[in-house]
């Protein structure tokens, strides 16, 4: 005996009232939602820079030579001793040089002259201080006699 299998419809999804239904959530949400001043639009008051009283003149550039024996010279000065490799009178003295150029609105340079025969370790020293200090525009000069 054979019997008769009804054939099955693909059941299909009514797309027309799912659309209806999410407008309708959109314009619910739209009309329930309130305003308010996002964080960014408050109105607050940041400390900035203090304007100087008097003006500072600085030269264009600090240059730093150092000696074959190792000496560091910051414009004819003496800094540190030819041992110290952490150098802290050099590194206080380019870190106020650089809050004073960004003060007045300049850039810090600085001037590495190194003489011939100075060893490459105590440049790489004085170029650490420089970036410590945070000063990046930093060029080599020909060598110091």
């Amino acid at each position: 005996m054979k019997l008769a299998v009804p054939q099955m419809e693909d059941p299909a999804l009514n797309v027309a009232s799912l659309i209806d239904m999410t407008f309708l959530l959109l314009v619910y949400f739209m009309a329930t939602c309130s305003l308010n001043k996002s964080e960014g639009d408050l109105g607050i008051r940041l400390p900035g820079a203090l304007a100087q009283a008097q003006t500072v003149d600085l030269p264009d550039e600090q240059i730093i030579e150092i000696t074959e024996t190792g000496r560091l010279f910051l414009n004819g000065r003496e800094f540190d001793s030819a041992v110290s490799q952490d150098l802290p009178e050099l590194y206080s003295t380019l870190t106020r040089y650089k809050m004073a150029s960004e003060a007045s609105h300049t850039e810090a340079m600085v001037t590495i002259a190194a003489h011939d025969l100075a060893k490459h370790q105590r440049v790489i020293d004085v170029m650490n201080c420089c970036a410590g200090a945070g000063i990046i525009n930093v060029t080599f000069s020909a060598s110091v006699e």
